[in-house]
């Protein structure tokens, strides 16, 4: 875990020092306003007059490597996450922890999908819109689910929602 905890800060570190020495290094001749919900590489550099390519590839390497090494790490734990379910005795608790695993796979891949769109796709003028859309699923959509996919897994959730069911419905009626 530290080791995962370090080579993430210093991963981080370097992406993030390369990324804005090389955007301030940038010369800016159009407006100074990001067509963004958040201040971003892709949106900033577009609005640089300079020649943006040595940016973007480095973007792409970066992004990339991180992509693939995330995943393959992901991939990895889901191996051994499978082999120790596949031991279990309990049919009901297999069925159950693959019913967990594939809700959260799929959070999984919302969240690396729409990073890989946003940032590995050639940029266009009407991407922008699209990169908006897609930064709104990675940055609030998937941590606004992963919440809900495992409190719903949880029994006592489950009830409570039944019951506010029932009590509304009765409501309703009077």
């Amino acid at each position: 875990c530290i080791q995962m905890v370090a080579g993430s800060y210093l991963i981080g570190s370097i992406n993030s020092s390369v990324h804005t020495g090389f955007t301030f290094s940038l010369s800016y001749c159009k407006s100074n306003h990001i067509n963004h919900f958040f201040c971003d590489v892709p949106p900033i550099i577009s609005l640089s007059c300079s020649n943006i390519v040595t940016n973007i590839r480095l973007l792409v390497i970066f992004v990339g490597f991180n992509l693939i090494f995330t995943v393959l790490v992901v991939i990895f734990s889901y191996v051994y996450i499978m082999a120790a379910i596949l031991k279990m005795s309990s049919t009901a608790g297999r069925k159950k922890t693959f019913s967990t695993c594939a809700s959260h796979l799929t959070a999984v891949t919302i969240f690396y999908g729409t990073l890989a769109y946003m940032y590995l796709q050639p940029h266009s003028d009407n991407s922008e819109e699209n990169m908006k859309v897609a930064s709104v699923f990675y940055g609030i959509v998937i941590p606004m689910l992963n919440p809900l996919i495992y409190s719903l897994r949880n029994k006592e959730v489950k009830d409570a929602i039944k019951l506010t069911r029932k009590k509304l419905f009765r409501f309703d009626k009077q």
